[in-house]
């Protein structure tokens, strides 16, 4: 690969620093992305290694000490636009250097480790920076613990639905709340006594197997999680305890809560699950429009980085980015750095996408875009991949 993702190391040498990068690793295998992608650049390198025109993001490590490195090399890299996430130990003020404390930084734990490399990779734009997580409950059983997840997710900087707190006034209903849930990264399932039993909460659980989201079960006590199907592409199932609850109260809608504890690992829980999920749907994509190419004598390779390309017989060629979710404007500028990192001359883009689901006003939105673009850069949907794959 020509180009590379480029992540710069920064001021102190410490442990923690392997620790990140071993967790890097672990998360690009997750994604199904080779390791060659990535350019690790010690700071004693940066002259040597470093390119401008390569996108490139710097972890700076704090010291506890106050003996501040890299101090004009941090500088010289803000001012040339690329992010710098500090890491620090004991206190930000005093473990990290002025030239970064305009820098939101991040305090080094071992539950925060799946954050930081998440915060890289989706910096990179190999990893979706929406962070939509999806709550799915039934309201007169656990309300409480349903609202308690969506105020503490949303203090870690999650977009998450919650059917009381996320759908206006006067908006369908039901067509919204799939349109959302399509949208999701992680369904954070409230699997209580009576979830099943009702036709709605079903329904989310089918929904999410049929779109292959990532599902965390929380499955109440005394309720047998071998009740429940594994439909979803991705399922972590956890069976709850009393001791999980405070003051030991699981059985009201109203009074039931986590501890803080078991609220931490939950959050843990769905930082780890995002990358995994991302690339089962990649792959099931990806999946779907090679055997469509095929059949109709379409050659389509995939590249190590996840894209398919076809090279068409007058030199031109067309690179097809899986997108997960609901494509935005957001993802056409995201293709248009990945054709740069690709290196290719004469090229359009495909973003291929599921549309099943997401609500007609929003596919005629993508279809105005279509024709109304001026850049090589489209979108597909999914029951257009065999009318488009027809044979040249």
């Amino acid at each position: 690969m020509k180009y590379k993702y480029q992540l710069i190391l920064l001021g102190s040498d410490v442990p923690e620093k392997h620790y990140i990068l071993s967790k890097v690793l672990e998360k690009l295998k997750d994604l199904g992305l080779p390791n060659s992608i990535l350019k690790i650049i010690e700071s004693d390198k940066l002259n040597e290694e470093y390119l401008g025109n390569q996108p490139a993001f710097g972890l700076y490590f704090g010291d506890i000490e106050k003996n501040y490195k890299d101090l004009d090399v941090s500088h010289k890299l803000i001012k040339d636009g690329t992010m710098i996430l500090p890491i620090f130990f004991n206190s930000f003020s005093e473990d990290i250097p002025c030239v970064l404390s305009n820098q939101n930084g991040i305090q080094f734990k071992e539950s925060e480790l799946d954050r930081i490399v998440n915060i890289i990779l989706e910096s990179f734009e190999l990893l979706r920076n929406t962070r939509k997580i999806f709550i799915s409950y039934k309201r007169n059983e656990s309300t409480s613990v349903a609202i308690q997840l969506y105020e503490a997710l949303e203090s870690f900087n999650y977009d998450v639905f919650l059917d009381t707190h996320s759908i206006g006034k006067g908006e369908a209903f039901q067509d919204e709340l799939w349109h959302r849930m399509t949208d999701c990264d992680v369904v954070v399932l409230l699997n209580t006594p009576g979830f099943l039993e009702s036709f709605w909460c079903k329904e989310e659980f089918a929904e999410a197997g049929a779109k292959q989201i990532g599902m965390i079960q929380l499955v109440w006590p005394n309720h047998e999680i071998k009740k429940i199907e594994p439909s979803s592409y991705i399922s972590y199932p956890i069976q709850l305890e009393s001791l999980n609850f405070l003051d030991s109260i699981f059985d009201d809608k109203d009074k039931s809560k986590f501890i803080p504890d078991f609220v931490d690992r939950i959050i843990q829980e769905v930082e780890s699950v995002r990358a995994r999920n991302l690339a089962a749907r990649q792959d099931n994509l990806t999946t779907e429009f090679r055997n469509i190419a095929e059949k109709n004598g379409r050659i389509v390779t995939v590249q190590p980085e996840r894209f398919l390309t076809e090279d068409l017989l007058d030199g031109t060629h067309i690179i097809y980015i899986p997108t997960i979710g609901i494509p935005q404007s957001t993802s056409c500028q995201s293709a248009e750095i990945k054709k740069e990192l690709l290196g290719y001359k004469d090229v359009t883009i495909k973003l291929i996408y599921d549309d099943l689901r997401i609500r007609d006003k929003w596919l005629n939105h993508l279809e105005w875009l279509n024709d109304n673009f001026k850049k090589d850069i489209k979108t597909l949907k999914k029951q257009d991949f065999e009318s488009w794959l027809q044979p040249l």
